[in-house]
């Protein structure tokens, strides 16, 4: 194990050109419109997450086409599409028959935005931000990893969940889109055979909207913007009618008050705990180990990085305690000395090529933060294999519920043990990225990574050797900024990996094929 980090070093290499290329910051993937793969007949059958089978929604059965109602909606349809400004065809172009994708996007753009460490107060206290107050300041929320994390997993949960919620309805009526029950209407997307009742489109739309709007109500303006502007697209695009839009609407209310509601009560709330919740971990871990993490910030804050993240409620894991890693080196074994040494090595020879990796997963301040990645290469695999919306829903599920559990399992395991960070212990030292505000043991980008790995090489076979390799790349990364010892990494590889194959045997057991 001493060895796994490095043990396809050679392969990170080959593939460190092409994560060089990718973006930095956030900013929208470009992609052309494709025709789906398949359009998965069965996937109003699969294995929902939050609901317990897509029936539990209901939504009225359609006109048929040949009524004066379905005939007077494609009659508005035509004359929606019969003036079209060219701020309106870009619209068109940029939602595009698969808009997961798009939703994802600027799930992504939020988080970057709200990535933000409240400063301290004039005296030198902190104020939190407040969810009651979300104008603040700070501005509510701080979109650090285990909240981003968070954002993503109920936003792309309760888009798979109401998209096969929509399939199922899609194939028990089978209206045909309006392109096809009209030839006078010329679609502006690929022509598929998936039916347009009701609109999946549509169910995107509003679940997306309503589930960033509860992460980041400053948002709420730009997020119904956003909204409106792809419900108009649908219809001037010619592939949904009013009565499709409707229902896909409805599913999605649905869904979002399931979402809502767990969100409500998964412990969250809690996370961020007072002082002395916060000094009874550091103090609990002393007894045990006889060490404790101390942050090093001036001015100090109080209390670190959300202390009861480890306690938030988790998707596929039964009890974090399962996926508790077991106790780090003590300060001072050899193998601690070992890990210094490294260390000590890389702060004083760093290579460009071991500058740029720690550079580029830095993941820092105004970053989308490590899931953020995760979900960018979710998006590139995805386009690629030319998912239709339900598949690639299925992908950001499964992966973001993992990353999300990962982020539990990491951070139960670094208020259980409060290991001190590198440059509490060792004399001197520096890092080059700054220190995080919270204990080290395990590292998060490497539990983070791992866990998503897990989950895109099962959905992606084809690719595993790539995600692993970037898995690796994320957690070496961390070494050479200084901000954690191997033990850390690889521990955190390990924790990752574990947590991420909870997510795969529950994608082995939803019907899909």
């Amino acid at each position: 194990m001493k060895k796994y980090i490095l043990s396809h070093f050679s392969l990170i290499l080959a593939l460190f050109l092409l994560s060089s290329c990718l973006e930095e910051t956030p900013s929208f993937l470009e992609f052309e419109d494709y025709n789906f793969e398949n359009i998965d007949e069965e996937g109003g059958t699969w294995q929902t997450i939050l609901i317990s089978n897509p029936a539990q929604v209901g939504i009225p059965q359609p006109e048929p086409v040949n009524s004066t109602s379905y005939q007077a909606e494609l009659d508005e349809i035509k004359l929606i599409m019969a003036d079209i400004s060219p701020s309106e065809k870009q619209a068109i172009a940029y939602w595009g028959n698969n808009p997961v994708i798009r939703w994802n996007e600027i799930a992504l753009e939020m988080a970057a935005k709200y990535n933000l460490i409240p400063g301290p107060n004039p005296d030198g206290t902190y104020t939190l931000p407040n969810p009651g107050n979300p104008v603040g300041p700070p501005a509510f929320p701080f979109a650090h990893p285990p909240y981003t994390s968070r954002m993503l997993a109920y936003l792309s949960v309760a888009q798979f969940d109401a998209l096969v919620v929509a399939w199922h309805y899609k194939f028990q009526y089978r209206r045909d889109a309006p392109y096809q029950n009209d030839p006078s209407i010329v679609s502006a997307y690929a022509s598929s055979n998936l039916p347009a009742f009701p609109s999946h489109g549509a169910t995107v739309a509003k679940v997306s909207k309503d589930i960033l709007t509860m992460m980041f109500p400053l948002e709420a303006g730009f997020l119904e913007e956003k909204y409106q502007e792809h419900i108009k697209s649908i219809k001037q695009a010619g592939i949904n009618v009013s009565s499709d839009i409707d229902a896909g609407i409805l599913i999605a209310e649905e869904v979002v008050k399931l979402a809502k509601s767990r969100a409500s009560t998964d412990g969250m709330a809690k996370a961020q705990a007072p002082k002395p919740v916060s000094d009874s971990l550091a103090n609990a871990a002393f007894e045990r180990f006889g060490w404790m993490w101390q942050n090093t910030e001036v001015p100090k804050r109080p209390v670190g990085l959300t202390p009861l993240f480890g306690q938030v409620k988790m998707w596929h894991v039964p009890s974090v305690e399962e996926v508790r890693s077991p106790p780090p080196p003590a300060i001072g074994s050899p193998q601690f000395e070992e890990d210094v040494k490294e260390l000590k090595k890389y702060a004083a020879h760093m290579t460009i090529a071991q500058r740029r990796i720690a550079n580029w997963w830095e993941d820092g301040i105004g970053s989308y933060t490590p899931p953020g990645h995760w979900n960018k290469f979710a998006k590139i695999s995805i386009v690629k294999n030319k998912l239709n919306p339900l598949r690639a829903a299925r992908v950001f599920a499964y992966m973001n519920t993992a990353i999300m559990d990962a982020g539990v399992a990491c951070w139960d395991t670094k208020y259980y043990y409060h290991y001190p960070r590198p440059v509490e212990s060792i004399s001197g030292f520096k890092t080059i990225l700054g220190t995080p505000n919270f204990p080290a043991y395990t590292s998060g980008h490497s539990t983070f990574s791992a866990a998503g790995a897990e989950v895109l090489s099962y959905i992606f076979p084809e690719e595993a050797s790539q995600f692993s390799a970037w898995a690796e790349e994320a957690a070496v990364s961390r070494i050479y900024g200084g901000i954690h010892y191997r033990f850390d990494a690889e521990e955190g590889v390990t924790q990752g990996k574990k947590v991420g194959t909870y997510a795969v045997k529950k994608a082995k057991e939803d019907g899909a094929r």
